[in-house]
């Protein structure tokens, strides 16, 4: 089955153009996209935080018990 939209379609709204129309595979691709672009910031973020680390012991004795 061939695409409805090979290229984009801009839809427009007295001349600005205000939405697109384009494949859902595209669209899943951008999605993806963001995705990945969110999760590489979140790293970049959490490397950024000093690591504390503490004894096994010091966790173990915290920690609640069933």
């Amino acid at each position: 089955m061939k695409a409805a939209f090979p290229e984009p379609e801009i839809v427009t709204h007295k001349g600005k153009p205000v939405s697109v129309i384009l494949a859902i595979k595209d669209y899943e691709e951008l999605l993806e996209r963001v995705e990945d672009a969110e999760d590489v910031a979140a790293l970049k973020r959490a490397r950024r935080k000093p690591l504390h680390y503490r004894p096994l012991e010091d966790y173990l004795a915290a920690r609640p018990r069933k």
